[in-house]
């Protein structure tokens, strides 16, 4: 009977694409575990009970396990960091230093989450981050580069930031008690002093109090005890105003990360299993045999996408600082006139699996600041024709988890004119990412914010209304 109930699962794993990762003796381990542990442990199997009816069932995962201890943990964690180099004639200082903490949620086989599953069972964190960016400063000194700009007789410092993130963290190769992962985060962030002609005049990073935070790393996790572990890696972080004020060149920061764990549960699965099995929290392969996910079936789709967006015009902030003289009202001024955007998406859209789709789309942008625009060259001596209409082609992505999602895109123009002040800055290329929420209930209407920006450099923010056409 252990030989049939073997080949049973085996095949089971095969076709659900796990038994070709799994050595073979570590699938009679999970068949037969009665030689390393003892009757009373929880993951035993007692030989001479009745045998069980084996029923695949994948409904589930339409009733997934209530919210447990064993889902949930806390950490604390440090983070030094340099800001990349973006000016070598003003940058002076580089240096700064965050601490943070979150609560994380980590979904394991038995909540039965078949996204979750998809993503080899991530976590999900929410948590702050303080950084003291004291040590990042900056002073210009007579240049041609700053034209009629004048020196200042003081250091400016960049101001410290506070940030409200939330985390998705998804486990590249998971064994025992360590585990490699890769994070992304957003988030919002507070800082408590940003530009100002008066006693902050050379900080070109930060020009508004509050700011989009966004990051990414990679980290190795080892769990120590039953209750402890450690986490150790490098975070990138990034803090702007996604071109809703001026100046927005943005903190870059780059740096190791070591944070502390704690978690709730009392795990001693390890020394109930021990040797070559996986971390058998997160590789239950009985579970995923007998209750696999619901089959996803592939499917195409249209999506309608309209966007108004914010921004402030990089040619009025440059014009302020550099071209103006001192004495006028304008003089390296504070304050930047805000110009609506509208945009326009339709993609043709495919889903081939739970967690993604892919497509390509034409997009249409509005932009009102076009006169102002045509105006600013025409004083710098500049090509002035402008166009308030754009349209362009673009290649999109969307990662989804649940009712959340990530669109991205990366799209060409094929016409823009904005001037010649604008082609200094944007590239015939354009970059787009969000965060946005379907409402199921709503003919599943998407809702969320869009960042666009040209190599990284943040052209606007909107909001966005999508609407997608299954076909």
């Amino acid at each position: 009977m252990k030989r049939i109930l073997y080949l049973l699962l085996a095949l089971a794993l095969h076709i659900n694409g796990i038994a070709s990762t799994l050595p073979v003796d570590s699938l009679k381990m999970v068949i037969d575990t009665s030689h390393i542990c003892e009757k009373s442990t929880p993951l035993c199997v007692d030989n001479n009970a009745s045998p069980q009816p084996e029923i695949i069932d994948s409904s589930v995962y339409k009733r997934p396990a209530p919210l447990t201890k064993q889902n949930l943990s806390v950490s604390v964690y440090a983070n030094p960091g340099w800001m990349a180099k973006f000016d070598k004639l003003y940058q002076i200082g580089r240096t700064n230093f965050a601490i943070g903490a979150d609560i994380s949620y980590q979904s394991l086989p038995v909540n039965h989450d078949a996204y979750a599953h998809d993503y080899d069972y991530p976590t999900l964190s929410l948590g702050i981050k303080y950084g003291f960016n004291h040590g990042s400063t900056m002073h210009r000194t007579p240049a041609p580069e700053w034209g009629l700009a004048e020196e200042v007789d003081y250091i400016t410092r960049l101001g410290n930031t506070a940030s409200l993130i939330g985390t998705f963290s998804r486990p590249l190769y998971r064994h025992r008690r360590f585990e490699v992962d890769m994070a992304l985060s957003m988030g919002v962030a507070y800082s408590h002093s940003k530009y100002d002609k008066n006693v902050a005049i050379d900080n070109d990073i930060v020009g508004s109090r509050w700011l989009i935070h966004f990051g990414a790393g990679m980290h190795i996790n080892y769990r120590i005890a039953s209750h402890w572990g450690i986490r150790a890696g490098v975070d990138y972080w990034h803090v702007s105003n996604g071109a809703m004020n001026r100046p927005n060149k943005g903190a870059n920061y780059v740096g190791p990360v070591l944070a502390l764990q704690y978690y709730l549960d009392d795990d001693n699965s390890w020394e109930q299993l021990p040797g070559g099995l996986l971390n058998p929290r997160y590789n239950n392969h009985t579970d995923f045999a007998l209750n696999p996910p619901p089959h996803f079936k592939p499917y195409t789709y249209l999506r309608f996408t309209l966007g108004v967006g914010c921004k402030t015009m990089d040619e009025e902030w440059k014009q302020s600082q550099f071209w103006t003289p001192k004495g006028d009202k304008d003089y390296r001024k504070e304050h930047f006139r805000h110009y609506v955007c509208y945009s326009l998406n339709a993609d043709f859209m495919v889903r081939y699996a739970r967690r993604w789709a892919s497509g390509i789309g034409i997009d249409m942008f509005y932009g009102t600041y076009a006169d102002d625009a045509h105006r600013y060259n025409v004083q710098a001596g500049r090509k002035a024709h402008t166009d308030p209409f754009s349209i362009a082609i673009a290649g999109k992505h969307e990662v989804f988890y649940h009712n959340f999602s990530m669109p991205v895109s990366l799209g060409f123009y094929l016409y823009r004119a904005m001037g010649a002040l604008a082609r200094d800055l944007e590239k015939p290329y354009y970059e787009t990412v969000g965060l946005h929420y379907t409402f199921p209930s709503l003919a599943h209407l998407r809702i969320g914010i869009n960042v666009k920006a040209h190599l990284f450099k943040a052209d606007y923010t909107e909001l966005a209304l999508s609407c997608p056409i299954r076909l």
